[in-house]
This record gives structure tokens, C-alpha cells and sequence, in this order.
């Protein structure tokens, strides 16, 4: 029973994980610069998810890891006037993030989320159950 409760905290913590993440993606989808000020697109970053039993720690509870997407290339718009354009074509580089595939993941997350309070609710109920049983 504890095992269960262990995997999906873990299984929380990652979703909570992966919607900051998404949140970052959408706050940063318009950034041109770095935290340094040059001008350098915003990257997206997206969660992997792993057993922690592959990587040598836990059993059967859920890991994760945040990466940088650094394969794909920055959507190019064309607006002269923005302060990051390129003087000669008039391109800005702008983050290559999909506001709507965001949001799809953030409600695929919300979910999984959900899922998950539901499981740790239904094995309180469970050990209640149980304990009740057994008086």
C-alpha cells in the first residue's frame, strides 16, 4: 500500500514538474533574448518521464529529467519594426513553440495530475477500509 502511495507522490511531483515547464514554454514563447540580453530565441524545454527502477534508485517509482530542445530552429516572422530584427531582411527569430501543442500537453499533465490524486485517494480509502476490518 505504501509503495503505491510512494509511486504516485512521485507521479505528482513529475506532472507538477511538467506543467511548470509548459508554463515556462508559453510565458517564453514571443522571448528573442537571453537573461544576458543578447539576442538569442527563448529554447523550448519538455519533461522526459523514467521508472527510477531503470536508473538504479526507487522501484517502480517515476523519474524525470528537463531538456532544452536545441533541434529545432527558430520560427522566422517577418515585422521590420521589432527592436530584435535583423536590419537587412527585417526577420525577428522567434521561439519555435506551438501555443496550442502546449496547451494540450498542459491538459494531458492536468490529467495524469488527477489520475493520480485519485489513486492516493482511493488507497486512503482502501487502508480505511482495512483498518476498519480489522477493529
Amino acid at each position: 500500500m505504501l509503495r503505491t502511495l510512494d509511486i504516485s507522490r512521485s507521479a505528482l511531483v513529475a506532472q507538477r514538474e511538467r506543467m511548470n515547464v509548459i508554463a515556462g514554454n508559453i510565458a517564453n514563447a514571443n522571448t528573442t533574448r537571453n537573461a544576458k540580453g543578447e539576442i538569442e530565441p527563448f529554447q523550448r524545454r519538455y519533461v522526459d518521464f523514467f521508472s527510477e527502477s531503470s536508473h538504479g534508485k526507487g522501484e517502480g517509482e517515476v523519474g524525470f529529467q528537463v531538456h532544452i530542445d536545441k533541434t529545432s530552429e527558430p520560427r522566422l516572422v517577418h515585422d521590420p519594426g521589432h527592436p530584435d530584427a535583423d536590419p537587412e531582411t527585417g526577420l525577428v527569430r522567434l521561439p519555435n513553440i506551438n501555443i496550442m501543442n502546449e496547451f494540450a500537453d498542459a491538459v494531458l499533465a492536468s490529467r495524469a495530475y488527477e489520475a493520480n490524486t485519485s489513486a492516493i485517494q482511493m488507497s486512503r480509502q482502501m487502508a480505511e477500509q482495512t483498518l476498519r476490518l480489522l477493529q
